[in-house]
């Protein structure tokens, strides 16, 4: 459009353009504190000669205005993709430490009440067993001593039973929601794509979007792969779990019953797409650290328990036979338990005092010789200490861990920000630009106006 008339369609263009802005900034200071949302910048061109003329007519224009070109999220495909991978290690982390610290907590060493206190207080029994094999109060204070050490590994045991119990209904919990999520992420793509395809504005989808990637890489590690149409492709353990607007089922394939039992097997996960169940491997995240917890750490603190009490068992037995009881009968096994479950089902296999084999000469003789070996018996000390100190190391360890993961990420988040979160200070500024603008542009329709209103009624007077 040239001419004077032209002027209030420049005029009226950077109106609309400047209302369109304000609305912007208005909803991102609205949003400044919704969870998720990045902010959107308004993309403007001037309109100008066309790209192509005509092939006998020329523009005589002298520019035509402003125009909206479109909205931008200002997002980063790439800060995106690593506060996910970031966000999924700390998650991992987290719940190893607190897991573990919770554990720690359970097993209760040092303390007067975990198994090395147990065990002092049983060599003690023996001592003084020893200084008075005859008496039948001593012999009581050592069967007693020997149950409360029993009943502190069958403690333990049960600790690792109720936590591995805890991490199978977490992990199932887990998965169900990592489920959930990879259909909305599906459901959430389609939607982008058709909006995408009619050149609606889909900025709020791709804010859901982006929610529903992060949490579900902080439940399962996975990664996301941009599609061409606006999308996010998921895949576990590089196995894909949402593709587009289909989207795959996270299912466990062993190691948890249908009735959340243990089944015996180490856990396993699979996804099932298409009525295809692929294995997956490598997992990280929430499902990740618990399936760890389930398959690794726990066995192993459990069979390292189980060494120590049937260690313990075997060794108290066998000097237990050296000796003999108060009728002169050689001595019989202290300790019994299951060899399936060593420190669940360690038991005391005497009840009567007068079995307890103190002397160390046959006959009924009182003697507190094979109480006294039994007494300087340094049995599964060591080897119970050694599991401790490898816990505790452990616990110390994936907490420094966390640590340092949490600070990453919030550097990683905080960089994030800095792109996509709400600064209010900016949004101001860019307001008063825009409004500004808006009233410069009404001052030139009513300049426009006047000159209009002089050329019109007063050049013929």
């Amino acid at each position: 459009m040239a001419g004077t008339f032209s002027s209030f369609g420049n005029a009226l263009s950077a109106l609309r353009y400047n209302r369109v802005v304000m609305d912007v900034a208005s909803g991102n200071v609205a949003n400044a504190s919704s969870e998720g949302y990045v902010r959107r910048r308004v993309a403007g061109e001037a309109v100008g000669a066309p790209a192509q003329t005509a092939m006998w007519a020329r523009y005589e224009g002298q520019g035509d205005g402003v125009r909206v070109l479109g909205l931008e999220r200002l997002s980063d495909t790439l800060l995106d993709a690593r506060a996910r991978a970031e966000h999924s290690s700390r998650t991992y982390l987290d719940v190893r430490s607190s897991v573990l610290q919770r554990f720690e907590t359970g097993v209760g060493e040092p303390g007067e009440n975990g198994v090395s206190a147990a065990m002092d207080e049983l060599r003690t029994a023996w001592h003084d067993l020893a200084n008075n094999p005859g008496g039948d109060a001593a012999r009581s204070q050592l069967l007693a001593r020997a149950g409360v050490l029993a009943a502190s590994f069958g403690v333990q045991a049960r600790n690792v039973a109720s936590e591995a119990s805890a991490q199978r209904v977490a992990l199932t919990s887990a998965v169900t929601e990592a489920n959930t999520l990879a259909s909305d992420l599906a459901t959430t793509n389609r939607s982008i794509a058709v909006a995408t395809f009619n050149g609606d504005d889909a900025s709020v989808l791709m804010d859901r979007r982006d929610a529903l990637a992060m949490r579900i890489s902080e439940l399962t590690g996975a990664v996301a792969t941009v599609r061409a149409d606006g999308g996010l492709d998921m895949a576990v353990g590089g196995v894909p779990l949402v593709a587009g607007k289909d989207a795959g089922r996270l299912v466990v394939t062993a190691g948890i019953a249908d009735d959340g039992s243990a089944d015996g097997s180490p856990v396993a996960l699979a996804v099932e797409l298409d009525g295809v169940e692929t294995p997956v491997a490598g997992l990280k995240g929430d499902a990740g650290a618990r399936v760890d917890l389930l398959n690794t750490t726990l066995p192993a603190y459990a069979e390292g328990l189980g060494a120590v009490a049937r260690r313990l068992a075997e060794e108290v037995n066998a000097q237990h036979a050296q000796g003999y009881d108060k009728d002169g009968v050689a001595g019989g096994p202290l300790f019994t338990f299951d060899e399936d479950d060593p420190a669940g089902t360690l038991a005391v296999a005497i009840t009567d005092v007068r079995e307890v084999a103190a002397s160390s000469v046959p006959g009924g003789g009182l003697d507190g010789g094979n109480a006294d070996a039994l007494g300087r018996l340094e049995v599964a000390g060591e080897d119970y200490q050694r599991l401790i100190n490898g816990l505790g190391t452990e616990v110390a360890s994936v907490r420094r861990l966390a640590l340092n993961q949490d600070a990453l990420t919030k550097q990683v988040d905080g960089t994030r920000e800095q792109l996509s979160g709400v600064n209010l200070d900016e949004e101001m500024v860019t307001m008063l630009q825009a409004q500004r603008a808006y009233e410069a542009a009404a001052r030139v329709m009513s300049t426009v106006d006047s000159m209009l209103d002089t050329l019109i009624n007063r050049m013929g007077s």
